[in-house]
């Protein structure tokens, strides 16, 4: 078939752009911004009235709409990108007798609940309305190693100690992206109009929680420690998330994650022919493998920097704050009276630097300089002050780790 596929670009369009070809059918990439040749470009904020959409639907057999966003950024973008534009596609593939024409909607449309699925609903209506042959596919949670909830989800599987919302019990099943190309393939060979609207989802409901420890076992990881966000808590995180550009915790999705997202498996296993996976099999062990990888990189490196950067200014606050204790330590180097306070405070503003810079220029440099500084702390240390080698507490022995957290941070970071 000749295929036009809205928002190819996106997570599930290039899913489902991969998967078309690999059926052998031809895809018509429609996109905001182009990348490969025979591209149309199409402006889903502004392209609102059925004209625009015509000569790119005219000769095609079927049309695809996995058009979506999940914030705003333009007041009336649901409106806009949700409704308004693939409501004009839906005049255009009725005007060109575009029969087969399917929505990739959401779970949850049905209840309009926030202005995310109001929007969808919106444009599954219209759809129904005006094609016969159209069909609504409302897919739950989409897992893929490559979207943007998937990956959320997933760092938050790999730590070690997990706050879930509300105690994580809310109600979910999955749907792995592959499962979802399958569903669409299999609706392109059927008649249409067998099925306006499919809820699709995957193999297994579980919990939040249950989620989440599903993905730790596969990636390899131990039980973590989980404790309970209040409700309460994340609704007012999410209003100060949602003020950042690019979060994917807003309050709208704060109340669709709450809700749940599930549904009967039913009609997604007719058209697979099977049970979509379940989410202890989304991942192989070569996937899994990679992604440990990459996730214990994502949160160990800003873990080690955070916790550095608390020892170095914590050391020059103290050091400010209870200068007797430093200076009775530099009288063992035959320093007081101005010449001491001069080092103690000159001391104290290099270790709050080098926290400062720490959390906000990291690199080899820094790193660098960081292990020639403690060494040399050490060292001097050792040299007039031995006793502290032999102190229970450890103080100069302390600075070993602190020496191979630097020594990894140095050995991994890229050259300047």
């Amino acid at each position: 078939m000749n295929i036009l596929l809205c928002g190819a670009d996106g997570f599930i369009g290039r899913a489902l752009a991969a998967a078309l070809a690999r059926a052998g059918h031809t895809v018509r990439r429609a996109v905001r911004t182009p990348r490969l040749p025979g591209d149309i470009v199409v402006d889903y904020r502004r392209d609102l009235d059925p004209a625009c959409w015509r000569d790119r639907v005219r000769g095609c057999d079927a049309v695809i709409n996995a058009v979506g966003i999940v914030r705003e950024r333009r007041r009336g973008d649901f409106e806009r990108i949700h409704h308004r534009a693939p409501g004009a596609l839906w005049a255009a593939c009725a005007d060109e007798a575009v029969a087969r024409v399917i929505q990739i909607s959401a779970l949850g449309a049905q209840t309009a609940s926030t202005a995310y699925l109001a929007s969808k609903a919106a444009a599954d209506r219209a759809l129904l309305g005006a094609l016969p042959g159209g069909v609504v596919l409302r897919p739950g949670l989409v897992f893929g190693v490559d979207g943007a909830s998937s990956q959320l989800f997933l760092t938050l599987a790999s730590l070690p100690l997990i706050g879930l919302p509300g105690g994580g019990s809310q109600r979910l099943r999955p749907i792995h992206i592959d499962d979802l190309c399958a569903l669409v393939l299999a609706l392109l060979q059927r008649q249409t109009g067998e099925h306006r609207i499919i809820e699709a989802v995957g193999g297994e409901e579980l919990s939040f929680a249950q989620m989440l420890a599903a993905y730790r076992r596969t990636l390899g990881f131990a039980p973590a420690i989980s404790f309970r966000l209040p409700e309460a808590l994340m609704s007012a995180g999410a209003k100060l998330a949602g003020r950042i550009p690019g979060s994917l915790l807003t309050p709208e999705t704060w109340q669709m994650l709450r809700a749940g997202n599930t549904a009967a498996v039913g009609d997604t296993a007719r058209l697979l022919g099977r049970l979509p996976r379940a989410p202890d099999r989304f991942m192989s062990g070569v996937q899994a493998e990679r992604l440990r990888v990459r996730l214990l990189a994502r949160w160990r490196d800003r873990l080690m920097r955070a916790a550095l950067a608390m020892v170095w200014i914590g050391s020059g606050l103290v050091s400010l704050a209870v200068p007797q204790t430093g200076l009775d330590l530099l009288g063992a180097f035959g320093l007081s009276g101005a010449a001491a306070w001069v080092v103690l405070v000159g001391a104290s503003v290099l270790d709050i630097s080098l926290g400062a810079a720490t959390l906000l220029r990291p690199g080899r440099r820094l790193w660098l300089a960081q292990i020639a500084i403690v060494a040399l702390y050490s060292a001097l240390i050792a040299w007039r002050l031995p006793a502290l080698l032999v102190h229970p507490f450890g103080p100069v022995l302390k600075n070993l780790p602190i020496v191979a957290m630097l020594v990894l941070l140095w050995a991994q970071a890229r050259s300047a």
